[in-house]
């Protein structure tokens, strides 16, 4: 009744205040919902009549409440009593105290700086630290090995949780055919109950008014969740005991993560800044500015029949913007950001085992946790060929074939949409370079305000970047939406869906990098997309700040899309979901009642916030030579997004149910694949994209004869050198150009080619060829220089250090000597059960002899 909860809105407990509650099951009874589907409604009372029986069959305890706001819905409260726990406790291999243990102490590389670190950390005296055991696999024939001081908290609420959503997932409902349907994941999407999980200790905004609470929901908020705590370490021990080991793995990760980028962002800057306050002394640039030089050289027409010739001049300011990123810190940080993702990765090695060690999951043992969907599925019978008997399987060879051709079929549709959406982007910008080449003004000089900060190369690659963002996202949220079935193995689905978004995400980059503006032919002879579109052309610079101009648009825009959609969208569902009920009444309501009005974690839990950060990390490494600025933006980004996911899990989520985690999963050999890649990708940058190889050739050679006789080393006549010429009169008919602003005699395209009159005119001339083997040498040098550095890292730093190594041998030794010291003192106490009882008998069988 409403008065039973009107002084205990955060009760855990059944009607009788002694049984917890340890899952919560959700349905909207039959009877009184006004629907016309009378048999169907039957069908579905009658399924969870019969697993509800099934579940007491089990041993769990359930207990039926209405709900308070809507007499339709009702709460069924589930509690598992001690024997069930640890019944399944065993079955389980759950692995739980035998002793306090010393051992463990929590190292920091700072602890000689602990003054300085002691305002990041999180209070001890608020989130106190927990006490640690050694632990061994439950049984219950040997239960007295065990630290049991009180059976009611010897089980935590987060591993009563398991055990109860275990047998949940595992308990039929339903047989048809000798197949057992079963599992509350069937129940909950058919309909049948509304939603199934464990609950919240407690308000995240208040303390429990029960004094037995220990509101680590509260203090995960306060500590953790709240913008207040923004500079502060998380409480990772507490995540982890509240939310279980997967969880904690995860922000443990992105915590770690974070710490990296802010190296990799200072370098980045000081990258940046470098470029920035030295863009003045960039002579090509300089050059381009120049009214007598680059004012008076006249380009030839960047698409048929609509474009005019134009002045170089007016490129200036791109000039200037292309001087900041295309410099010699850029080379720097392209190398440093190799050699930093390895040693982000060994680091992550190495914290991930202590991380195990500290969180006890060194030898976890996965098949405690087999999935129940997989188990349904299991219906064909063979013969196992190790042990020769039989046991069933989900597929048979054939139709597993069946099963990876249609998948690699549907993981192919998409990639050839995609695919699809870039050919659009292309021909997009092929159709509109030619519109904002006849609309924008026709000042040849370059004066005109709009012209000089406008051109149709900035206009058509700022709107194609946006294009491109748009229907990134759009693609990314009609997949997620796609089907999906329940049987699919984790690490499966993640190389599959990565293989998506690395495809949508990063190959409009790919396309700026790798093949824009170089199969374009020269004015005379261009060549064509489907034969209609010409190719497009890079600026002079070559086409490095149009790849930042699209890394920028994508990143920030990926981000700002991401933290809007993650802390709006719950934040909005659950505000429809209060205003549907009384005003005030949440504080008068039940535990499980406002547990219920939550969002529901999902699925595949925190699987798109790997994803996200995965992509963010391609981002940071596979480009950051175009963009140094990358790592900045993606520290700034993860600072938010560690306390916007800790607030949308203790704010706006129901509890999940928690469940073990050795490591991150496929998503270390996927980051390990982006490291390998992000070498080759960012030295075909900065050789075929930049043009710092064709200026280190200018500069080295050009005061050398048969290239020049510069007294000394110089970059003066760079601009000018890069320009082959064309005679004006050899434009045939589809080519031929607008001439509405003058007639000229030749002009100048961005080649290397001989110029008319030439024996070989227009062909390709020696100074190509030698640029071509310098960019391909650099790319040889830089990736055997970076791979071998690569190496040593790796060979030199263990994935688990020597001390984590040490402890868990230790530990591991001590462990087995408890056991085999309790187990010897259950020995002896039996033999001298038996002694005793032995030498009574022969005393009761000696005494009437002696009478």
């Amino acid at each position: 009744t409403q008065e039973e909860f009107n002084g205990k809105p955060d009760s855990l407990f059944f009607n009788d205040g002694q049984r917890r509650i340890d899952f919560v099951l959700v349905y909207e009874d039959e009877r009184r919902k006004e629907t016309n589907k009378k048999g169907s409604n039957e069908k579905q009372r009658r399924k969870r009549q019969a697993y509800e029986s099934n579940l007491m069959c089990d041993g769990l305890q359930l207990e039926a409440t209405r709900s308070l706001l809507d007499d339709k819905l009702v709460f069924v409260k589930v509690h598992a009593p001690w024997e069930v726990l640890c019944t399944y406790a065993e079955i389980m291999h759950i692995k739980l105290p035998l002793k306090p243990n010393d051992l463990k102490t929590r190292s920091s590389a700072f602890d000689n700086f602990n003054w300085f670190t002691k305002v990041l950390q999180v209070d001890e005296s608020i989130i106190k630290p927990e006490q640690e055991f050694f632990t061994a696999p439950f049984e219950k024939n040997r239960m007295n090995d065990f630290y049991i001081q009180d059976r009611d908290t010897f089980f935590n609420p987060a591993t009563r949780s398991r055990i109860v959503y275990f047998i949940l997932s595992r308990v039929n409902y339903q047989v048809v055919n000798n197949v057992k349907k079963f599992g509350i994941n069937r129940l909950v999407s058919s309909g049948i109950y509304k939603a199934a999980f464990p609950l919240h200790d407690c308000n995240f905004s208040r303390q429990s008014e029960d004094l037995s609470c220990p509101n680590e929901r509260y203090l995960l908020y306060r500590e953790w969740a709240h913008p207040r705590s923004i500079y502060k370490k998380q409480p990772l021990d507490l995540i982890r005991k509240y939310y279980g080991e997967k969880i904690g793995i995860y922000f443990a990760w992105l915590g770690y993560y974070t710490q990296m980028l802010l190296l990799a962002a200072v370098v980045g800057v000081a990258c940046f800044l470098y470029g920035y306050f030295n863009q003045n002394n960039c002579t090509w640039s300089k050059e381009v500015c120049d009214p007598n030089i680059g004012g008076k050289i006249i380009m030839c027409p960047q698409c048929d029949k609509l474009c005019s010739f134009w002045n170089l001049s007016i490129t200036c300011e791109s000039s200037k913007k292309l001087c900041i990123f295309d410099s010699f810190g850029t080379l720097v940080f392209a190398v440093f950001m190799g050699v930093w993702v390895t040693l982000f990765l060994e680091f992550w090695k190495r914290r991930q085992a202590e991380l195990e060690y500290e969180w006890d999951t060194v030898e976890l043992q996965q098949e405690e946790q087999a999935r129940p969907e997989y188990e349904a599925q299991c219906t064909h019978v063979v013969i196992n060929e190790i042990t020769q008997e039989e046991e069933r399987v989900p597929f048979t060879t054939w139709g597993k074939c069946i099963r990876i051709t249609l998948c690699a079929s549907a993981v192919f549709f998409w990639i050839l949409l995609i695919i699809a959406s870039v050919i659009g982007i292309i021909v997009y910008r092929l159709s509109v370079f030619i519109v904002f080449s006849a609309k924008l003004p026709k000042n040849l000089n370059g004066t005109d305000p709009i012209q000089k900060y406008l051109t149709p190369q900035t206009a058509t690659s700022i709107t194609a970047s946006l294009i491109s963002f748009i229907i990134i996202m759009i693609l990314n949220t009609i997949y997620e939406k796609w089907p999906k079935t329940q049987t699919d193995y984790e690490n499966s689905l993640t190389m599959k869906m990565f293989l998506f978004q690395f495809v949508n995400y990063y190959s409009s980059c790919f396309y700026i990098a790798f093949f824009k503006g170089k199969f374009v032919g020269y004015p005379g002879d261009p060549v064509y997309w489907l034969g209609k579109y010409r190719n497009e052309e890079c600026d002079p610079g070559g086409c490095l700040l149009e790849l930042t101009t699209q890394l920028t648009i994508i990143m920030g825009g990926k981000a700002i899309w991401n933290n809007i959609q993650e802390v709006l969208l719950p934040w909005i569902m659950n505000l429809i979901g209060r205003c549907r009920t009384v005003s005030g009444a949440e504080m008068r309501t039940p535990r499980w009642e406002q547990d219920y009005h939550l969002q529901p974690m999902g699925k595949l839990g925190l699987f798109y916030e790997y994803l996200e950060m995965i992509i963010q990390f391609g981002f940071v490494t596979l480009f950051v030579a175009s963009f140094p600025l990358a790592p900045l933006l993606a520290l700034v980004n993860n600072i938010l997004e560690i306390r916007v996911d800790a607030w949308k899990l203790t704010t706006q989520y129901r509890r999940m149910v928690p469940e073990k985690a050795q490591d991150i999963g496929a998503w270390q050999p996927i980051m390990q694949g982006i490291a390998i890649l992000a070498v080759v990708t960012n030295a075909m940058i900065i050789a075929f994209t930049s043009d710092m190889i064709p200026r280190l050739v200018y500069y080295w050679s050009f005061s050398v004869p048969p290239y020049g006789d510069h007294p000394h080393y110089t970059m003066e006549g760079y601009i000018n050198n890069t320009l082959s010429y064309y005679r004006v009169a050899d434009f045939r008919g589809r080519e031929n150009p607008y001439t509405g602003l003058g007639n000229y005699t030749t002009c100048r395209y961005r080649d290397f080619r001989n110029p008319p009159g030439h024996p070989q005119e227009y062909k390709h001339n020696i100074y190509y060829w030698h640029v071509i083997a310098a960019k391909l040498a650099f790319i040889i040098v830089m990736e055997h220089v970076i791979y071998s550095v690569k190496f040593i890292i790796s060979y030199t730093i263990p994935d688990v250090s020597k001390s984590t190594k040490s402890k868990i041998k230790r530990e591991k030794y001590l462990t087995q000597k408890l056991l085999r010291e309790n187990h010897l003192k259950d020995v002896t106490k039996n033999i001298g059960v038996i002694v005793e009882k032995m030498v009574e008998v022969v005393d009761n069988n000696l005494r009437p002899k002696v009478d």
